[in-house]
């Protein structure tokens, strides 16, 4: 929102509502968009005692993508350490940019790598897990920096959502795979969402590790694993306890045993 602000301001005068609503009129973008800033402007104009009426922009509800395992990983891999754990963080735990810009080390039960969240958007809160190889890279991001129980740990939603743009354009030019660029940062939330459903089919479930309060805005995530109806995985092997255990913490699902050996699956 604050960006949003921002640039409009370079564009026209925030203090006179008229000039802001000339400037949106006029853009070339999508009705969403526009209906969007004028979102962001009412907040502005409210927190300034600036009389504001929205106009009324049809809002496009379009389905969001939802990125592979493959392409996620390309950015944690093409990462700095950092940002490769804010990513990771992402992945495994569906929680919005803002929530955690949010996290102190207080909130933070190391040793059981759970992140306790106090949710955005009039959310849940909620306890939230990451995976084994994630928690290794939070306890080594941690012992590196000199945190206070108070501090927040990780930079501003904004700053975080204005390195991954960056990196996407520069990732979808190098690897000459233009099917990046439609990845947003809120897509890691999609991936989490949409994965979790897939795998356990219980919406209560998916709603509340979402932090939703309304399950409509959890129901779309069945319509988008409804469109994946040809279903792709990964297949691994495992002969020991040991090797299934870190399929298992790799997300990997027993399928069956077939000669002495166990068969496990996950999907791409």
């Amino acid at each position: 929102m604050v960006r949003a602000l921002k640039k409009m301001s370079r564009h026209c005068n925030l203090l006179n509502p008229n000039d802001v609503l000339m400037y949106i009129a006029k853009l070339n973008v999508s009705e969403s968009y526009k209906a969007n800033l004028c979102d962001f402007y009412k907040h502005f104009a409210d927190h300034n005692n600036i009389p504001f009426v929205k106009p009324k922009y049809r809002r496009d509800h379009k389905l969001p993508y939802v990125p592979t395992q493959e392409e996620i990983n390309i950015f944690i891999a093409h990462s700095k350490p950092k940002y490769a754990l804010i990513y990771s963080i992402l992945r495994d735990t569906g929680i919005r940019p803002i929530e955690l810009s949010r996290i102190t080390l207080k909130d933070i039960d190391i040793e059981n790598g759970v992140l306790n969240i106090y949710s955005a958007k009039n959310g849940i809160p909620r306890k939230v897990k990451v995976k084994p190889s994630t928690l290794a890279m939070l306890k080594e991001y941690i012992k590196q920096n000199n945190f206070d129980l108070e501090d927040k740990l990780f930079p501003s939603s904004d700053k975080i959502s204005n390195t991954f743009c960056r990196l996407r354009y520069e990732l979808a030019r190098k690897l000459k795979n233009p099917n990046l660029k439609r990845i947003k940062l809120y897509s890691f939330r999609h991936y989490y969402a949409t994965t979790l459903y897939h795998e356990t089919k219980d919406l209560l479930l998916t709603k509340e590790m979402l932090g939703h309060r309304n399950i409509n805005n959890t129901i779309i995530y069945t319509h988008l694993v409804k469109l994946d109806t040809e279903d792709k995985y990964y297949s691994a092997t495992a002969k020991t306890v040991e090797e299934a255990r870190k399929l298992i913490e790799e997300g990997f699902e027993y399928v069956c045993d077939m000669d002495g050996v166990k068969i496990f699956r996950k999907r791409k």
